[in-house]
């Protein structure tokens, strides 16, 4: 039978004939580390914690800000920003590394070290798992018939789609994949000394620098997506830390009534602008807690793609609650972007627990132990209701 014309060959191996012939011009350019969405098409990249990135839908969309809300320490929140930074090493993307505390290159040597043998990793997580399995044996909840088929929660990708990568947290990452990689430092202290005088467009000075820097490199390296790439096509993965904070020049955190109630804002606004002309992906931390005016974090929320909070336990009620005795604090997964859609591509679940252990940090659902295939309750709803119980409890014995 001679072809036909819509499908331009015979069929064979079961694969239909009414398949379009796309031209080979049009087919999107592979990008190390990245993957499109099968969703809503979008260009996918992992945020280092294949956990995280499952929460989120498979990951980090190309030219989408993740914000994260620090916790009260910012142990953890940092914690993720090297995760992201870390993937972008072993993906080979470009990296942009922005502070006004630590110096840049202080915050890479500080990165978890890969896990690339998967044989290790796999014995290490099956001794864990074993051990932790015997434990809640004995520990067991009695839960209704009818949480016992509710849908799992997936903290780690399959082999057969495996995306991102894993880290070991107790070792850092080796100097030969540090100069493997192409970054670049915008370290607040030394900037301030090179260009003293700047315009202010409207905003702190400390942040108009920020955004002129991140301009120059996307401009200057090829990451503008308005303009074909001369070379090979590339990420470029922007972490600014601890956006917000007194050193940045903005005092927000200090009163509730800051002198330019605006300025993080405008930042934002033209990051994001930034951001979705070019093939970059940012996380920022910021401290939540500490900006007094709520509605000053309603609008960075807003000017954000993806927010994620981050409560730990240190200090508070919940570290000697038993319900939580084998987890660190609580996530929140407060927006997810509607991207090419009317509706967000979110898992059922949107307050998770994550737990650090002794070389890993992962997210799981509390109570659930869907990672190692025990029940899931499917929702955050009845942990809360057992923690208010739990906690009526000792105000009751107080």
């Amino acid at each position: 039978m001679a072809a036909l014309a819509t499908g331009g060959a015979t069929p064979s191996d079961g694969a239909t004939s009414f398949q379009r012939k796309v031209p080979a011009s049009s087919r999107l350019a592979a990008i190390a580390g990245t993957r499109p969405s099968v969703r809503h098409g979008q260009l996918l990249l992992s945020s280092g914690l294949p956990s995280l990135d499952c929460v989120l839908g498979g990951g980090l969309a190309v030219g989408t800000l993740l914000l994260i809300e620090e916790d009260k320490y910012g142990i953890y929140s940092n914690l993720l920003f090297k995760y992201f930074l870390a993937e972008g090493i072993v993906c080979g993307h470009n990296l942009f590394v922005a502070s006004a505390k630590e110096d840049p290159a202080d915050i890479l040597k500080e990165l978890p070290a890969p896990l690339f043998d998967d044989v290790h990793k796999n014995q290490v997580d099956e001794k864990e798992t074993a051990i932790k399995s015997k434990q809640e044996s004995q520990e067991s909840m009695k839960i209704a018939w009818r949480y016992q088929n509710l849908p799992k929660m997936e903290v780690s990708p399959a082999a057969s789609a495996r995306f991102g990568h894993y880290y070991d947290v107790s070792k850092t990452v080796s100097p030969e994949l540090l100069k493997s990689i192409k970054w670049h430092r915008f370290f607040l202290p030394e900037e301030m000394s090179l260009h003293p005088e700047i315009k202010t467009c409207n905003m702190t000075c400390d942040y108009t620098r920020l955004l002129q820097s991140i301009q120059r490199i996307i401009y200057q390296e090829g990451f503008d997506g308005s303009y074909p790439q001369k070379k090979q096509k590339n990420i470029l993965r922007i972490g600014i830390q601890s956006l917000g904070s007194v050193l940045w020049g903005d005092d927000i955190c200090c009163t509730d009534n800051p002198e330019d109630i605006f300025s993080l804002t405008k930042f934002l606004y033209v990051l994001r602008g930034l951001l979705r002309m070019s093939l970059s992906a940012c996380i920022i931390t910021v401290p939540a807690h500490l900006i007094q005016n709520k509605a000053i974090m309603e609008r960075v929320t807003n000017l954000s793609d993806t927010v994620v909070g981050l409560e730990s336990f240190i200090g508070s009620e919940r570290e000697t609650n038993p319900l939580y005795k084998d987890y660190q604090g609580l996530i929140h997964v407060h927006q997810i972007p509607r991207l090419n859609s009317l509706i967000c591509d979110v898992s059922g679940t949107k307050d998770l627990a994550f737990r650090l252990k002794r070389k890993q940090f992962t997210i799981e659902c509390p109570l659930g132990r869907g990672e190692h295939g025990g029940n899931s309750w499917g929702s955050a709803r009845s942990i809360y209701i057992f923690d208010l119980i739990w906690q009526f409890q000792q105000g009751k014995a107080a």
